[in-house]
């Protein structure tokens, strides 16, 4: 009994050392990757001295001409799908004897990085997805913005110019821009303009919605007295604007035009595989990330119709 014992516990022994000697790995990266060249995306850190990667060769287009919109601000592409086969589409998992810097985006890599193991994966699919979310930056919250309260920010247009609010940094439609007409020194503490606002002649319409500022009678957007579509530099007396001054009521101006209306506009980039399979470890979904990349971010301007 003693002796099948010991057989027993030896053969286990031995099928045990036999599974340490395969090699798994487990993916460990930051949430967020990098890209250059013409779609080369990738992820690494230093210790280990690790990184992963895609290089997309099936198709001649750069990152720029991912996030590329039309004069309508339309993305040309939200989503696209690439095969890894080994040939034309290539995702590595690869160690090094230092942190790769610059590896990526060199014509040339660095002679002093020395890849000490490399995986590659022949099968699996990555998709990219693209998604642009544009704001006014006037100084209130896209969310705050929802004057009736529905939870649609696209049906609530105050100067009715056809740019919602969470779009137009001229929400009143008067010249002035919003930013310039809220109050931004948030003594109440809570971070929401529109409870602590101006509202200029006491009429309870804040004055980022409110077309006659001071009350006088003249709207905002005719007390513009160098006529350069901005009321907001007009001073009779030095003290303040003249649209801010009940004093002051000339009504021999007509302005016949909006200001042009600049809309930012944010990009972002994810990237998904699925059935991902490397010889270390294999992958039914692995989420790659987002891109961390400054220039995701760019401005359209609109031309709004009088």
């Amino acid at each position: 009994m003693k002796k099948l014992l010991f057989v027993i516990l030896s053969v286990f022994m031995l099928f045990s050392c036999n599974d340490g000697d395969i090699i798994t790995e487990e993916l460990d990266f930051e949430d967020t990757f990098s890209a250059c060249g013409e779609l080369v995306f990738y992820k690494i850190k230093e210790d280990p001295a690790e990184s992963i990667s895609l290089q997309i060769t099936s198709v001649t287009k750069s990152l720029d001409s991912l996030i590329a919109t039309d004069e309508n601000g339309e993305l040309y592409l939200t989503e696209e799908e690439y095969t890894i086969n080994g040939t034309s589409n290539f995702f590595n998992y690869r160690r090094y004897d230092t942190t790769p810097t610059d590896f990526f985006c060199d014509d040339v890599p660095s002679s002093d990085i020395t890849i000490t193991h490399d995986e590659e994966s022949t099968t699996g699919t990555a998709t990219v997805y693209i998604s642009l979310t544009e704001d006014d930056d006037d100084g209130i919250d896209a969310e705050l913005e929802d004057i009736n309260g529905n939870g649609d920010l696209t049906d609530d247009d105050t100067d009715g110019d056809g740019l919602p609010n969470y779009l137009d940094e001229d929400d009143d439609g008067d010249n002035v821009l919003t930013r310039l007409e809220i109050d931004t020194d948030d003594e109440d503490g809570d971070d929401d303009p529109t409870t602590n606002y101006l509202d200029t002649d006491g009429d309870g319409i804040p004055n980022y919605l409110d077309t006659d500022d001071d009350g006088d009678g003249v709207l905002t957007i005719n007390e513009d007295a160098n006529e350069d579509l901005d009321p907001s530099n007009d001073f009779t007396n030095p003290e303040i604007a003249d649209y801010l001054n009940f004093s002051i009521d000339d009504d021999s101006i007509t302005t016949t035009a909006y200001r042009d209306h600049d809309i930012q506009q944010t990009f972002e980039v994810t990237l998904e595989i699925i059935n991902l399979e490397l010889p270390s470890i294999t992958y039914d979904y692995l989420d790659f990330g987002t891109l961390e990349d400054d220039n995701l971010e760019d401005e359209r301007t609109v031309e709004i119709p009088f």
